[in-house]
């Protein structure tokens, strides 16, 4: 099985830590999110001017955004990656779910 990052893959924390695994695969998640976020958003600026855009500049682009959107999941503590490790975390632990979100 394959999975986002460290769940079913070769890489990432020990097999045992279930928390750490859940945390990273949330972040790498929500880097995902941003990546596809910052690319809709440098869609919807027009590209005219004296010189276009090359492919290799286009290239370059997308790497950048991927890289930003993966160091800034990394630092978030009140992202989407944070929201979505505390939810499942809850099942980790054997806790029933609730409706609350803290």
């Amino acid at each position: 099985m394959t999975g986002i990052g460290g769940i079913g893959a070769g890489g990432g924390p020990p097999a045992g830590d279930e928390h750490a695994r859940l945390r990273q695969t949330a972040q790498q998640f929500e880097g995902l999110f941003l990546a596809q976020l910052f690319k809709e958003m440098r869609a919807s600026v027009p590209n005219e001017g004296l010189i276009g855009s090359s492919a290799g500049q286009e290239t370059f682009t997308g790497f950048f955004d991927d890289a930003i959107a993966q160091e800034a999941a990394k630092h978030s503590t009140r992202g989407l990656g944070e929201a979505l490790y505390r939810q499942l975390a809850r099942r980790l632990d054997g806790a029933p779910p609730t409706g609350d979100v803290k």
